[in-house]
Parts: C-alpha cells; structure tokens; sequence
C-alpha cells in the first residue's frame, strides 16, 4: 500500500498547491501572479518527486504511468490502481480547495485561451517535452535522483511560464479532470484527457528511436 498512499499523496500536494495558487490568485485580484503560479507548480512537483520517487516512482499523472508501462517500464496491471489513487488524490484537493476558497468560480480549471484544436497541439507538445524529460532521467519507472527532481521540476516551470496563458499548461488528465468537477467548468476537458496521452507516448516513440532497447527495458 506505500506506493499508492505515496502516489494519493503526492497528487493531492500538487494539485492542492498548484491550483491552490491558481485559486488564490484568482480570488485576491492576481496577487500570486502568473510567475507565482509557474513557480508553484515546478516546486511542488520537484518536491513530491524528492518525497515520493523512490517510494513510488512519482508519477502524479495517468499519462505518465501509461507511458511507463508502454515503454515496459512499468507493470500493466498496476496502472488501473495508480490512476484511481491519482484521481482520489486530485479530487481531494480540488473539493478542499472548494472549502476554503467558496468564492472562486474556477479552482484553477484549465480553459483555453484559443482555438481548441491548436490547443491540443500545445497540450501534446507540453507533455511530449515533460515526458521525454521524465524517461530519460528516470530510473525504471521511478523518477529518482538528483537531477530527476531538477530537471522535471525544471520542466513544469518553463512550460507552465510560457503555455499557462493558453491553456493553462496542464500535461496532466486528473489536474484537468479534478477543478473541472468542482467548478462544473468542462469546456473543451475532452483535450485536456487525449492530448497528454498522446504526448506521453509520442515521447517513448522518440525516445526508442535514440536509445533503442535501452529506452524501453523492464526495471521497474
């Protein structure tokens, strides 16, 4: 049971965080700022990754497992378990967040800025760029180390610094899917759970064609 109290854990601290700054800087007139949330999400994830990756490898996002277990990273029949303890842990914070801050209307929901389709194309990109990072630093499907926390906290600040005005920069289903139910705001939520899959894979895809076998071996 570690690996999936870790994982609830871990969700939950970064979706409760990073939204919780989204939140808060919605209900004070954008005192967080946009900065302040870009740095709140890279730190919170570089954190959790620090916390929980040698326990539970650290995913804190569906299409990171799934990615794993494609690359033969990660056991099949732990990604249903992993998905619905990353769903519960974003849930939890998102219905907390609900509590404290009543008077938000959004609780750091992502809705795009454009077109839905070229923010489909940015989602994929996102998450392509994150998981390629996450697979090349990672142990295994453990994200561990060092650099791991660094470079893929390093990563979620860069692109939520530069995307967040879009589309809220999210690579990640449950960090869409959790304010969506609060805030009953579900506008185009069908790319926010198609596009960070499709990345994630993309990104083991490339990842095989420059490390062949020794991208995808079984070391979990």
């Amino acid at each position: 049971m570690k690996k999936y109290i870790s994982e609830f854990l871990g969700t939950f601290a970064m979706i409760f965080c990073g939204t919780g700054a989204m939140t808060i800087n919605e209900v004070t007139g954008g005192e967080v700022t946009h900065v302040g949330i870009a740095i709140t999400w890279g730190f919170i994830v570089m954190a959790m990754i620090y916390a929980f990756g040698e326990t539970s490898g650290a995913h804190f996002n569906p299409a990171v497992t799934v990615a794993f277990a494609y690359a033969k990273k990660f056991n099949w029949k732990e990604v249903p378990k992993y998905i619905t303890v990353q769903v519960l842990g974003a849930l939890t914070a998102s219905v907390l967040l609900w509590v404290l801050f009543p008077s938000s209307e959004f609780y750091g929901a992502t809705i795009p800025s454009f077109e839905a389709w070229r923010a489909f194309v940015l989602e994929l990109l996102l998450t392509f760029f994150l998981m390629l990072t996450i697979i090349n630093v990672s142990t295994g499907s453990k994200e561990v180390g060092v650099m791991a926390g660094i470079a893929i906290g390093g990563v979620v600040l860069l692109e939520a610094m530069f995307a967040g005005p879009m589309t809220k920069a999210s690579m990640n289903p449950v960090r869409s899917l959790a304010p969506a139910i609060v805030s009953g705001h579900f506008e185009h939520l069908w790319l926010y759970l198609t596009a960070p899959f499709l990345g994630a894979l993309l990104a083991v895809v490339s990842c095989r064609f420059v490390k062949g076998n020794e991208c995808c071996t079984t070391n979990c």
